[in-house]
């Protein structure tokens, strides 16, 4: 199993002129200490107007910051919103491109629907379509970067034959991935031959490895990728954080840990009430009934760090206590785990901390046996 640090750059209150300026310089040093550590990747999401939460809207830029200043590292989309209008498909394929090209064709793309209510409903998107959407503009963004001129005529874009440049230095392209949190995702993730990015707040390792079963059996039977070729890396997330000793690391995340998992829910049930306020069926956001109904009642309130520890739903503490956390994961099929290093308020200096003891003790342990 490889390890990726994964950002939402949240920016918690109370704010001051210089909060997100510190957020963003913060990022970008962990980045490069990321790299020097050992990390395999650095991923971060693609959010709209989620104040505190992620303020995360335009991570192109930030991962040329990062090509220019790392060497080894790779660099993941996670993810590019597919649905009209967040991103056109031409513009995504240049953009993801263009970044190969600075980072030396370090580049992992991943993409997604979206799942909020202030994103879509901001950007005028009805849920409804969002998955209609995001596979659409998957299928062009492969074709842009595969074809020497490309046309389409899709339901929701359209362009007359064009040279799309520049085109990606990985061969074919670079690694495609699709986020999901439901099981009827992890199916399509396989059936189209994409990676996966495997997304669920508060998941033990157990219901990890469930959903990372429906995808390995769902990409075996894969022969028309979407993409290229078949991409099958299993990603999944969780929040980490490492200390000299397992109290302080509880007590370092204790606060952030359980803020991300509650906000997390409500952010995420939000479309799920939309629909139901339109007296909309909640189609493929079908999953979402559970947790809204928790989250209705107030139950997510309860949820305390020892049950998210208990539950080894995140990773905490010393390092011994971390890699066998981790074992965990490895063992449910995780290929990429993708470490949220500070959820909501971790330090800059503690979230440091966390990198260089994984950097020194965690991920050693997790190195391929040589030959």
């Amino acid at each position: 199993m490889r390890f990726a640090l994964f950002y939402e750059i949240p920016v918690a209150r109370p704010w001051q002129k210089d909060s997100e300026h510190k957020a963003y310089k913060n990022t970008l040093e962990q980045a490069v200490y990321g790299d020097q550590m050992g990390f395999h990747a650095f991923w971060t999401v693609e959010h709209h107007f989620l104040e505190e939460f992620s303020h995360c809207s335009n991570p192109e830029v930030l991962y040329g910051a990062v090509a220019a200043r790392t060497k080894n590292m790779r660099i993941g989309y996670g993810v590019r919103l597919g649905p009209k209008p967040y991103n056109h498909p031409v513009r995504s394929a240049e953009s993801a491109a263009v970044l190969d090209l600075l980072s030396d064709g370090r580049v992992d793309f991943g993409t997604g629907r979206s799942s909020t209510r202030l994103e879509l409903e901001g950007f005028g998107i009805h849920p409804e379509e969002t998955r209609g959407m995001w596979q659409e503009a998957v299928e062009h963004i492969a074709g842009c970067w595969t074809n020497d001129e490309y046309s389409f005529e899709g339901k929701h874009w359209s362009m007359p034959k064009r040279r799309v440049l520049p085109k990606p230095l990985q061969d074919p392209h670079p690694p495609m991935f699709g986020a999901t949190g439901s099981d009827s995702g992890h199916q399509l993730m396989g059936e189209l031959g994409l990676g996966l990015c495997s997304f669920s707040v508060g998941t033990p390792p157990s219901d990890v490895q469930r959903r990372v079963d429906i995808y390995r059996k769902a990409i075996a039977g894969c022969t028309k990728p979407i993409g290229a070729t078949i991409n099958n890396q299993a990603a999944a997330f969780t929040m980490v954080n490492c200390a000299p000793t397992s109290k302080e690391s509880y007590d370092i995340s204790r606060d952030s840990f359980v803020w991300y998992t509650k906000r997390s829910a409500e952010l995420i049930t939000s479309v799920a009430q939309w629909l139901d306020d339109m007296k909309r069926d909640l189609g493929t956001y079908d999953y979402l009934e559970d947790v809204r109904k928790i989250v209705k009642e107030g139950m997510h309130d309860l949820v305390d760090f020892d049950y998210l520890k208990k539950e080894n739903a995140v990773i905490v503490g010393d390092p011994e206590e971390v890699v066998r956390r981790c074992k965990e994961y490895e063992a449910a099929g995780v290929d990429l785990l993708l470490c949220l290093v500070n959820p909501h308020a971790i330090a800059h200096e503690q979230v440091m901390q966390t990198i260089e003891l994984m950097g020194k003790y965690v991920i050693p342990e997790f190195a391929p046996a040589k030959s």
